[in-house]
């Protein structure tokens, strides 16, 4: 079978695009439509849609303009689905608005780097034909997702897979994981322009081939989403989860650290004798070393199988650090113990990249509690009452393999955050689909505690079971389930798909698969 090479002039359909603004209007336009797969919109059928309009803009490029075109789906996707990033910048970083926007237009154009990358590598991989760019498409988009979690601390967001909480790929999650959903949606937009280009050809019995082994894991994903990986326990953990609702404006005021403190205590007082107790991220907004009056009151009061996690800076002398240094941390008091210190740092939130050269330039690279040092590698889960629970402080649940590598020996998972720097937009939503994800991902309940929203208790199949609104001081009480072993996913973690995608790539090239 000859593999020929596509053309705007051999694919009449492609037409339109052959005008370059047409194409670069599409691109932007199919970048945000991904914003659309995720919270609060769910709409996450326009995954493949979105892929099927890059690849029509795409597939008739030369190589050397891949690089623009991925760079303006970046820009569309993280131009529409990123941007709340200015938030934090303008309204909590004391930063001008006309710097605002150009530390949020940069963040965006930097982010936009990696796809246009990703489709630069894929134009000199699969050369001029129209076969290898089809088949060697989702694995490059997959290795450009995985490298922009991983390069300089990563941002691991806006993953397509990630709309499938609520989606029909929802199943095959604890099997492959985000990535490999992702690499399902990409290539069924792949499978969609293949087969509508064989039916022009009049191929049809090739476009039906295609088209039912595009069919088979959307098929047989809500089947499997009926397993269960992991054995869930049938006694029950009673929480209870304390939203404060702190304004981010006087959340570090030395003024405020009392009123602070007595509304999270009398919040909790009626349910001192609850399994698990949980406040957020830094609720104890003053380190351990200075906080002993505070964690001895809460221990006198909790009940006698009650333990209490809460969300607290940490200073001490670190021997990774080799010397005295802060930690972004979580404790478990009362009948628990443990501490976690956070090892995923934000960039310019939790630290400065560069601190010698840019602290003092503006506002922002001075934020409060900006000076945190990373946390040890394979810290222990936290006890409460016999129970394991693996803590993740805010943006490190956004980490699949990292989740993944360290729920392994917990009953429980568990994650605190303050997206109270995000104001009202789709930020703090987003954040929590990715933590319905790693649940399901991994078989396994989690709660999540927040300053200000969403506060919620996920099920090991990634659904919520109890949330209370955002932007409320609030209790939410229910009940948790401990689970047992491991789901496929946490057994390999991406590699299985990242080597597949390795694999296309050592072997759809222009030597295996030649221009005609």
């Amino acid at each position: 079978m000859s593999h020929e090479h596509l053309t705007p002039s051999s694919a009449p359909a492609l037409s339109l695009l052959s005008n370059r603004w047409y194409s670069a209007a599409t691109l932007l336009v199919a970048g945000a439509l991904q914003t659309l797969t995720f919270s609060p919109f769910h709409l996450w059928w326009l995954g493949p849609i979105s892929a099927l309009m890059i690849l029509l803009v795409c597939i008739p490029l030369p190589a050397r303009k891949l690089f623009f075109a991925g760079l303006l789906a970046g820009l569309g996707l993280f131009g529409s689905g990123a941007t709340w990033v200015y938030i934090s910048i303008s309204e909590f970083g004391n930063t001008s608005i006309p710097v605002s926007v150009l530390l949020t237009a940069a963040f965006v154009a930097v982010l936009a780097l990696f796809p246009a990358l990703a489709f630069w590598f894929w134009g000199k991989l699969a050369k001029a034909s129209a076969v290898r760019r089809l088949i060697l498409f989702p694995a490059i988009w997959i290795l450009g997702d995985w490298l922009r979690g991983w390069l300089l601390t990563g941002f691991p967001w806006l993953y397509l897979g990630t709309a499938h909480t609520d989606g029909p790929l929802a199943g095959m999650a604890p099997i492959i994981g985000v990535h490999g959903l992702t690499f399902l949606i990409t290539a069924s937009g792949a499978a969609i322009f293949g087969a509508g280009w064989l039916l022009t050809r009049q191929r049809h019995t090739s476009a039906g081939i295609v088209a039912v082994i595009t069919l088979i894991p959307w098929l047989a994903a809500p089947a499997l989403n009926r397993v269960d990986w992991t054995d869930i326990s049938s006694e029950p953990t009673s929480v209870a989860a304390m939203q404060g609702n702190i304004p981010q404006l006087i959340k570090w005021d030395p003024e405020f650290l009392k009123d602070q403190i007595v509304a999270y205590l009398g919040m909790t007082e009626p349910y001192w004798d609850v399994d698990l107790i949980l406040w957020p991220e830094t609720a104890i907004p003053i380190p351990q070393d200075q906080a002993g009056k505070i964690i001895d009151h809460i221990e006198e009061n909790l009940g006698e199988n009650s333990t209490l996690i809460t969300g607290i800076p940490w200073y001490g002398f670190s021997e990774r650090a080799g010397g005295f240094t802060y930690h972004n941390s979580i404790m478990a008091m009362g009948n628990g113990e443990g501490i976690y210190h956070k090892q995923k740092l934000v960039p310019f939130g939790e630290y400065v990249p560069l601190e010698g050269v840019l602290r003092g330039l503006i506002g922002f690279f001075d934020l409060p509690m900006s000076s945190f040092t990373r946390g040890p590698k394979n810290q222990s889960p936290l006890n409460a009452n016999g129970t394991k629970v693996m803590p993740f402080i805010c943006y490190e649940v956004a980490y699949p393999d990292f989740l993944a590598r360290n729920a392994v020996n917990s009953d429980l998972l568990l994650t605190i955050s303050n997206d109270g720097w995000f104001g009202d937009s789709v930020g703090p939503l987003q954040h929590l689909q990715i933590a319905r994800m790693r649940a399901l991902e991994t078989g396994r309940y989690m709660i999540r505690g927040t300053n200000n929203g969403v506060t919620a208790i996920i099920d090991n199949k990634g659904q919520i079971t109890a949330r209370i609104p955002q932007f409320e001081r609030a209790v939410l009480t229910g009940e948790v389930f401990k689970a047992s072993g491991s789901t496929p996913y946490m057994a390999a973690a991406s590699w299985p798909v990242l080597t597949l995608a390795l694999i296309l790539i050592v072997f759809v090239r222009e030597r295996v698969i030649p221009k005609n």
